[in-house]
């Protein structure tokens, strides 16, 4: 199991945690072992500081890593499913698992919602000189992100299986780990080599 914390830098991905998932996920596939992930993420840490810890050399392998796994993958949205940090915590996309589904808090959007909405619309928030008016158009828009990102709108155009209840988690997760088909190997043969510490 692989899971963010949304206790230390708010669920996001850095370059340490994604060096640690990546290497996890070599183990678990030399072993056999499916893989589930349980993503709350507001996506991968950036900026400077995590440009000197060499960020893109190290979530880059956590990419990798997960695109070599050949055993079972389910994935369960908990709360945020944002960027490409909940790409990389569901094997690069929401349809690689066996099986993904998001509890009714899921979040999903290519980044943050609000700077989603900072970003996307910042010509038309500059167009109003107002900022009480400049405000309530920002919440408008945010209100209707939150509208479209919800996991019951995800399911709704297949990015994600299904939504469920929290309570039947386990249920759910059982289900998928039965139901999925083997590993497949592409050489015949388990993994027989995990990065070094």
């Amino acid at each position: 199991m692989i899971a963010n914390n949304c206790m230390h830098l708010g669920g996001a991905v850095d370059a340490e945690a994604a060096e640690k998932a990546a290497r996890f996920l070599q183990l678990c596939d030399a072993f056999e072992l499916p893989i589930l992930s349980l993503t709350d993420t507001p996506g991968f840490m950036v900026g400077p500081a995590s440009d000197a810890q060499a960020a893109v050399r190290r979530m880059s392998s956590f990419f990798v890593s997960y695109a070599s796994v050949t055993v079972p993958i389910i994935a369960i949205i908990l709360r945020k499913g944002y960027g490409l940090g909940a790409m990389a915590m569901t094997g690069g996309s929401f349809l690689t698992p066996v099986y993904t589904a998001a509890w009714p808090t899921g979040e999903f959007g290519g980044m943050g919602l609000e700077g989603a909405v900072k970003l996307g619309y910042k010509k038309e928030l500059a167009a109003v000189e107002d900022e009480v008016r400049r405000q309530a158009l920002f919440d408008e828009l945010l209100a209707k992100m939150y509208e479209v990102g919800k996991a019951s709108e995800a399911a709704a155009h297949l990015e994600i299986d299904g939504v469920i209840d929290p309570a039947d988690t386990r249920q759910v997760i059982l289900k998928a780990i039965n139901s999925a088909p083997p590993s497949t190997r592409t050489h015949g043969q388990r993994r027989n080599f995990v990065d070094t510490w």
